[in-house]
């Protein structure tokens, strides 16, 4: 790996880490929010600012990261193993994060669900997709939403919303997603329910 060649990570990591873990945070607290990581940094080759910023911030040497075909290059794999110390695993099923773009297939087969009794097992799916108001609207309810609230993710696919009403069904256990598109974010933990 080649130094020279990297993209470059967080300008000042242990501050803009903070502040980019308190947007992250934002965003799970409210599923449906929209949060903007402002000076988010850019990615190599085609992972969005807000995909990048993600995994700068909660990727590390234990958190091993699958990376779907589109996106698993030589600069994106070197960028995460250097910047982040990420281990970059093969099978979904070893991934505790993985990123995926958006329209994909069935993009929860063969993650990690957890279990019953560690739940927190499960992996974390971070999908790119082109926008994050410009799809068809949907209805979200649970926990961190008032009552409930209207998010239009778009590229998602037909069958996407199906197959999150099966992962849902499986809570506590179940994969947690984040959508990102440019530098913003928008966070879908398993307890919330989809109406589309």
């Amino acid at each position: 790996m080649s130094t020279t060649l990297l993209a470059p990570g967080l300008a000042d990591p242990p501050h803009d880490a903070q502040r980019l873990f308190r947007g992250v945070l934002d965003a799970f607290s409210h599923p449906g929010r929209i949060v903007d990581l402002h000076d988010a940094p850019a990615g190599p080759g085609t992972l969005s600012p807000a995909a990048t910023a993600f995994l700068l911030t909660l990727a590390d040497r234990e958190t091993p990261l699958w990376l779907e075909a589109g996106l698993d290059r030589q600069e994106v794999r070197d960028f995460l193993r250097f910047h982040a110390g990420a281990p970059i695993v093969h099978e979904r099923e070893a991934a505790a994060f993985a990123v995926i773009i958006a329209g994909g297939g069935d993009p929860f087969a063969g993650f990690a669900i957890g279990t019953d009794t560690y739940p927190d097992r499960a992996a974390t799916l971070v999908i790119e997709a082109p926008s994050l108001e410009d799809g068809p609207p949907c209805t979200w309810r649970g926990p961190g939403i008032d009552g409930e609230t209207s998010v239009a993710i778009a590229g998602l696919g037909a069958g996407f919303w199906s197959a999150w009403a099966a992962n849902h069904m499986l809570f506590p256990c179940g994969v947690d997603l984040v959508f990102t598109s440019g530098s913003r974010l928008v966070s879908l933990p398993r307890s919330v329910a989809v109406e589309a």
